[in-house]
C-alpha cells in the first residue's frame, strides 16, 4: 500500500466553547446571590457597564418601562433564540462578530427619561433595608464578662472563651491552659468556672456529660436520679435500658422517663449563635404564589442590578479612524452586551423550567408531599425544548419559594419506585413517618410490619428498604422505640 500526502476538503459540525459561551453557561448556573456578586465583579472590570437606576417615585417610570420593552422586544427574542441554541449545543458556534449598531443603541438610551429621585417636603426618604448580624458565641460571652467583676484576670478568661468551638465546648485541657497562660492549675480551674457560669448554660464544658450537668440547675423539678443517670449516656444511646435499670436499681420505665428528661437539655449550647462564615438565610431564586387559584411564577432577580451601557464612551465610537481606543471600547461593548444578554437568557430559562415544574407538580403544591410525582431532568428538557444539561445548570444550587415552603429545585425532581411509577421516595417516607407516629409505643411496628402496611397503601417496598428510609429519617429501630 502506497502512502503519501494529500489535501482533502471536509465539512464537519462541532461546538466551539468560546469565552462568551463559557460565561453564559457560568451565569446560568449561578444563584441569585452569586450572580449579584458576579455582576459587581464584572462592573469593576468593564468600565462601560453601569447600573440603570429606576425611579420608583416617578409617575412616568412605568410608561418609560413599557416603551423600552416594546422597543427591545424583538432584540430580546433574537438574543434568546441565539443563546439557547448555543447553551443546548444544538447548533454551531457562530464567529465572534457583532453586527450591533452602537449609535442606534445609544440613541435608544437617550430616549429613556431618567429622573433623579430628590425627596422634598411631601416625600419621605426611602431607607435601604438592612440586616443586623447576630452576635457570635464569643461576642455574647465577652459582653457578659465585661459587665462583671471577677477576681480572675480577664486575659485568662478571654483565652478560654477564644478556645471554645462552635458548639460551646472547650477544646483545650486545663493543663494546656495553665501552661499557655503561665498560671497554676487552680487558677485555670477558677477561670473556667467563670466561663461555665455564663449564659447559655452548659458552655465551657469539656464533655457531653459535663455540659448536661451544668444545665441541671435550670430544671428545678428534675428527678433526684438525674446526676447519676448522666453517667450512663453511652448505654442510653445504645438502647441498653435494662443494663441501666440494673445498675441504678430502678425499673426500665423509670429509665425511659429519665431519658425523656435528658432530651429537654441542650447538648450543643453554642449552636444557636452565628459563626464567622455562617450563612443564616436563603434567598429564593423563584417565587411561586397562588392568586385566585392560579400559580404565578416570579423570577427573583431583585438582588441583581439592571445593567446598561455607559453613554460617555460614545465619543470614542464616533471617531472614524481605527485606533487602539476605539478597538478597546468595541471589545468592552461586545463583552457588556453579551453579559446583559446572558443575564436575560438566564432569567428566561429559569422561568421556563420553573413553569414546567409547577405544571408537573401542581398536585404537590395543592395537596402535599404525597402527591409529588416522579420527575427527571429529561422530562423538563423535552417539554421546554432545551438540552438536559441546560436544565441541570438552571436548577443547580437554586431555591424556589412555594406556598408549602422553600425547597431546592432538585426536590421537585423526585425519584420513583421501579415497580410503582406513580410513587416517589419522598411520598413513601412521609407515609412511613405517619405510620410510626400512630403506632402503639408499647408494641411498635417492626420493619417487616411497616413493609406490609405500606404494601396495603399500594407502596410495595421490601423490609430492607423500609430500614433504609427509616434511618434516613432519623427514626430509631423497633427496640429503641418501645416504651415499657
Amino acid at each position: 500500500m502506497r502512502s503519501g500526502y494529500g489535501l482533502r476538503l471536509e465539512q464537519t459540525q462541532k461546538l466551539i466553547m468560546t469565552p462568551e459561551l463559557r460565561q453564559a453557561i457560568t451565569i446560568l448556573q449561578l444563584s441569585a446571590l452569586e450572580l449579584s456578586t458576579f455582576v459587581d465583579q464584572q462592573m469593576l472590570e468593564n468600565p462601560l457597564l453601569e447600573v440603570v437606576e429606576e425611579d420608583a417615585a416617578s409617575p412616568d417610570s412605568e410608561i418609560d418601562e413599557e416603551k423600552d420593552k416594546e422597543k427591545e422586544k424583538e432584540a430580546e427574542a433574537e438574543a434568546e433564540a441565539e443563546a439557547e441554541a448555543e447553551i443546548s449545543a444544538e447548533h454551531n458556534e457562530p464567529e465572534n462578530t457583532w453586527d450591533m449598531d452602537w449609535e442606534e443603541y445609544f440613541q435608544r438610551q437617550e430616549e429613556r427619561i431618567t429622573r433623579e429621585y430628590e425627596p422634598d417636603s411631601s416625600q419621605m426618604r426611602r431607607l435601604e433595608p438592612f440586616v443586623a448580624t447576630a452576635p457570635s458565641l464569643q461576642e455574647y460571652l465577652l459582653e457578659q464578662l465585661h459587665v462583671q467583676k471577677n477576681p480572675i484576670s480577664l486575659n485568662h478568661i478571654e483565652y478560654i472563651i477564644g478556645n471554645l468551638d462552635d458548639n460551646g465546648y472547650l477544646e483545650l485541657s486545663l493543663e494546656e491552659i495553665a501552661r499557655e497562660q503561665g498560671i497554676s492549675l487552680e487558677r485555670a480551674e477558677q477561670a473556667l468556672a467563670v466561663v461555665q457560669a455564663l449564659d447559655p448554660a452548659g458552655v465551657g464544658a469539656r464533655s457531653l456529660e459535663e455540659c448536661l450537668r451544668l444545665q441541671l440547675p435550670l430544671i428545678p423539678d428534675a428527678p433526684a436520679e438525674m446526676p447519676e443517670f448522666l453517667g450512663h449516656l453511652e448505654d442510653l444511646a445504645a438502647g441498653r435500658l435494662q443494663r441501666i435499670a440494673t445498675q441504678m436499681k430502678i425499673s426500665t420505665s423509670e429509665v425511659q422517663l429519665l431519658g425523656d428528661w435528658v432530651r429537654k437539655l441542650d447538648p450543643k449550647p453554642g449552636r444557636s449563635f452565628s459563626g464567622a462564615d455562617e450563612v443564616r438565610y436563603i434567598v429564593p431564586d423563584v417565587v411561586v404564589e397562588e392568586i385566585e387559584g392560579e400559580f404565578i411564577i416570579l423570577v427573583n432577580d431583585i438582588t441583581v442590578p439592571r445593567l446598561g451601557i455607559n453613554q460617555a464612551y460614545r465619543t470614542a465610537l464616533s471617531q472614524n479612524k481605527e485606533n487602539e481606543t476605539r478597538k478597546f471600547v468595541e471589545q468592552k461593548l461586545n463583552s457588556a452586551a453579551w453579559l446583559i444578554r446572558s443575564i436575560e437568557q438566564r432569567r428566561t430559562t429559569i422561568y421556563k423550567v420553573a413553569n414546567a415544574l409547577v405544571q408537573r407538580q401542581e398536585g404537590f403544591l395543592r395537596r402535599g408531599i404525597r402527591y409529588l410525582h416522579p420527575l427527571t431532568l429529561k422530562d423538563i428538557a423535552d417539554e421546554i425544548g432545551v438540552h438536559e444539561s441546560t436544565v441541570s445548570r438552571a436548577t443547580a444550587n437554586k431555591y424556589v419559594q412555594t406556598p408549602r415552603g422553600i425547597f431546592e429545585f432538585k426536590f421537585f425532581f423526585a425519584s420513583g419506585i421501579k415497580n410503582e411509577p406513580g410513587v416517589t421516595t419522598e411520598g413513601i417516607k412521609q407515609a412511613l413517618k405517619s405510620l410510626i407516629a400512630g403506632e402503639d409505643s408499647q408494641a411498635p411496628y417492626s420493619d417487616q410490619k411497616l413493609s406490609e402496611l405500606l404494601k396495603a397503601k399500594e407502596m410495595e417496598i421490601s423490609r430492607r428498604t423500609v430500614a433504609k428510609y427509616r434511618d434516613e429519617l432519623g427514626i430509631p429501630s423497633t427496640a429503641l422505640r418501645k416504651r415499657y
